[in-house]
């Protein structure tokens, strides 16, 4: 994984949850969304990173803008409705 575009992608998901946990407009949550949604689908397009480090990643910064999960989420399980 290159740090750079880690580092890009980790300051993209500050702004988008500070955008979603912070209540601004649908327009700015919007735009965060999907800079974030196509900057993981490149890097996951072009191999340097696997589904699992994303999911790592996203997982980290979502618990530093709004605390701990409240439960533990397994690859592969159904997720109950």
């Amino acid at each position: 994984m290159g740090d750079e575009a880690i580092v890009r992608l980790r300051k993209l998901l500050r702004d988008l949850f500070s955008a979603r946990y912070q209540g601004v407009d649908g327009m700015r949550a919007s735009r965060a969304q999907g800079y974030a949604d196509g900057y993981m689908a490149a890097l996951l397009a072009s191999g340097k990173v696997s589904q699992r480090d994303l999911l790592s990643i996203v997982a980290e910064e979502r618990s530093r803008a709004a605390g701990p999960a409240t439960g533990a989420a397994v690859l592969g399980e159904p997720v109950a409705a």
